[in-house]
Formats: structure tokens, C-alpha cells, sequence
């Protein structure tokens, strides 16, 4: 009988689309939840495409670059940032999008509608752990969307600084695809400068190149 293709990715897509039952694993069961729910991570497309590929990265991946980003530019912190508690934001600041999805940091509007939804997500998404993880969690993901004490704010300049440099490094993909424009990435941004000024500086410099080269209107 002949392999039929369409039929076998029917029948895997039909399995895989299936809701399996919870798993017990005594006292870790509420954790093992979770894990498995943040996974639907990794299906939330963003805007930027990974590097030198046509394929969108996902939030999980972002949120990866996001944290191996603080590791690396720790030096730079300054000493009344916790590197760790940062580096946890980051793995945990768009957790909410598995509810609420990713929503261009340029679209202000949108931006503004979709914060009762991401609040909903924290409490829906972090009440799946236990305590103390319950409280641990959503408090991280409250003090980034804040943006007021060091270290958020230094999560802050990373979280916005990593899409800069894909687009500075990918002929401005994202923002071609867009429509943005110069004034909207250095309005949007402007607080690096207050927290990383010589950062600024540098990014100042290379977002008036892009908009030279026609990446950015």
C-alpha cells in the first residue's frame, strides 16, 4: 500500500491537537501543569525573523536572547541591579502572551487594549503554580511591567534593545514590514538613554544609518 503523505500529517495533526489528560506527580503536579502549558511559548510567532532564515521567531526564543543578553551585558549593569532577578524577568515577562499574544511594541493603541487581557493571563498562567512559585512569579512579571526599580528597568533597555539589534543585523526586516519609522524607535526608546547613555549613543548613530539605507522611514 503506498505511504500517504497527507494522510499521516491528517491523523499527527488530529493526535497532536488532542488535550491529554493531567499526569499526577504528587506534590510537583501543579509545576509539571504549568511547565507543560508554557510550552504553547514556543507556537507565539513574533515579528522578527531569526537571522539569515524567512522563518518568525516565537517568544520562547526571544525570551531566551532576552536572558543570555543580561548574562552577557552584566558587566554593564551597574551595581544596584540584581543580574539574577533580571535574568528571571526575562524568562518570565511574556509568559502572557500564551493568552494574549504579541503585540508590536510600536502600536501604542493595541498596546493599551491588550493590557487587561495580559493581566488576566498573569493571574490565570502564574495560579497555576503552587506558593510560594504563585506569588514569586506574577511578582517578577508586576515589577518588569512596572519598569521603576533598577533591575526592571535595566530588563527594560534589554527587552527593547534585542529587537534593535536583529533589525540592525537583518536589513531592518521587521520594521520594513511595518512601516515604522526613525521617530517612532527613537521615541519609543528614549529611556535607554537615561539608564544606558553611552548604549544610546551607539544605537542613535546606527538607527540614523538605517533610516539612510531605506530600513526605516
Amino acid at each position: 500500500m503506498p505511504y500517504n503523505v497527507a494522510l499521516y500529517d491528517s491523523v499527527i495533526g488530529v493526535c497532536m491537537s488532542e488535550v491529554l489528560p493531567e499526569l499526577a506527580f504528587g506534590e510537583l503536579t501543579e509545576v509539571v501543569a504549568f511547565l507543560m502549558e508554557i510550552d504553547k511559548l514556543k507556537s507565539i510567532q513574533r515579528r522578527t525573523k531569526v537571522l539569515g532564515t524567512q522563518r518568525q521567531e516565537n517568544t520562547a526564543e526571544h525570551s531566551w536572547h532576552f536572558a543570555v543578553g543580561v548574562m552577557a551585558l552584566a558587566p554593564y549593569a551597574g551595581p544596584e541591579v540584581d543580574i539574577n532577578r533580571v535574568i528571571r524577568m526575562a524568562l518570565v515577562h511574556d509568559i502572557v502572551e500564551i493568552d494574549a499574544g504579541d503585540v508590536l511594541v510600536y502600536d501604542l493603541a493595541a498596546r493599551v487594549a491588550v493590557q487587561a487581557q495580559e493581566e488576566a493571563a498573569a493571574e490565570r498562567l502564574f495560579g497555576l503554580l503552587p506558593e510560594p512559585q504563585r506569588g514569586q512569579f506574577h511578582q517578577l512579571w508586576l515589577e518588569y511591567e512596572a519598569g521603576e526599580t533598577p533591575s526592571a528597568r535595566f530588563a527594560l533597555v534589554l527587552d527593547r534593545l534585542m529587537p534593535i539589534l536583529m533589525n540592525l543585523h537583518n536589513r531592518g526586516q521587521s520594521w520594513v514590514e511595518n512601516g515604522i519609522r526613525l521617530e517612532q524607535v527613537l521615541t519609543r526608546n528614549a529611556f535607554i538613554a537615561d539608564v544606558y547613555p553611552a548604549l544610546w549613543q551607539h544605537l542613535k548613530r546606527h538607527l540614523d544609518h538605517a533610516q539612510q539605507n531605506g530600513w526605516l522611514k
